[in-house]
């Protein structure tokens, strides 16, 4: 943690080429060799892998455990069989490194285990569960960033002899989105104080992050029409936050996820 703090990033290794929804279904496996673990397999989109000097590493110690055979695995970037891959060629996000990891013959102490043997779902599924709160809360940045720029767009830009934000159109438009923003807003502040409040929060979370990328996607697709075409050009940034608005519904836990999650919690009561 020092580290962390201090000079060195951390990468979240979970995902795998065959397990995305199906987050527990890794093929990444974890071997016993007296006090120490033999890890090998391979990693897919994890953010920050190209600066990262520590990954927690999601292996199983035995697949037929199921998600009780998954473990949380401290890595070192210069372990000795470990490898950054290829870094992804993003639609958006694209000042964040998104890439894979290979893990080759990887010997981890025991002392480098994350919490507890064959508990590592569980340090894997608090940290999605919290996650889904900051996604919630990056989805509402783009969304009011789209607007702010539009609202001063409208102001600005002048078609038949005023400006475009004076005609009742235009206004009705903004006071839809702005209203949108908002209810995003005070979904995701109510999750994280619900969680700040030691209470529980995985429905609101899910909530909050299903609404926000649904939200940002259309607010700044509605920014790009008030642009004109100008919106669709690199000239305003509002292009770069329509990109970076449609991975919300993917990462994470897909947009189908959450309201799985959602469903199941109101169903048992």
């Amino acid at each position: 943690m020092p580290r962390l703090a201090a000079d060195t990033m951390g990468a979240y290794a979970l995902s795998e080429a065959g397990s995305g929804s199906d987050a527990f279904a890794l093929s990444c496996r974890a071997t016993a060799d007296g006090s120490d673990w033999v890890l090998n397999g391979q990693k897919m989109w994890i953010t920050n892998a190209q600066e990262a000097g520590l990954y927690i590493v999601f292996a199983t110690v035995d697949p037929s455990q199921g998600y009780r055979g998954i473990t949380a695995f401290v890595v070192e970037r210069d372990a000795p069989g470990f490898s950054v891959g290829k870094r992804e060629d993003k639609l958006g996000l694209r000042a964040s490194s998104t890439g894979e990891l290979v893990l080759q013959e990887v010997r981890v102490p025991g002392g480098d285990v994350l919490g507890e043997v064959g508990k590592g779902y569980k340090v894997a599924i608090e940290t999605l569960n919290e996650g889904r709160i900051g996604i919630g809360a990056q989805m509402l940045g783009l969304a009011q960033g789209a607007l702010d720029h539009a609202l001063a767009y409208i102001q600005e830009r002048r078609q038949f002899g005023r400006p475009i934000g004076a005609f009742q159109g235009v206004q009705f438009q903004v006071a839809e989105l702005a209203t949108q923003v908002e209810a995003v807003r005070l979904m995701v502040y109510n999750a994280a104080r619900l969680k700040d409040a030691g209470q529980p929060f995985l429905v609101p979370a899910a909530m909050a992050k299903l609404y926000s990328s649904e939200v940002a996607q259309s607010v700044s697709s509605h920014c790009i029409d008030l642009f004109g075409g100008y919106g669709f050009t690199q000239e305003y940034p509002v292009e770069k936050l329509y990109r970076d608005a449609k991975i919300g519904t993917i990462y994470e836990g897909t947009s189908n996820m959450q309201k799985q999650t959602i469903a199941k919690a109101l169903m048992r009561g």
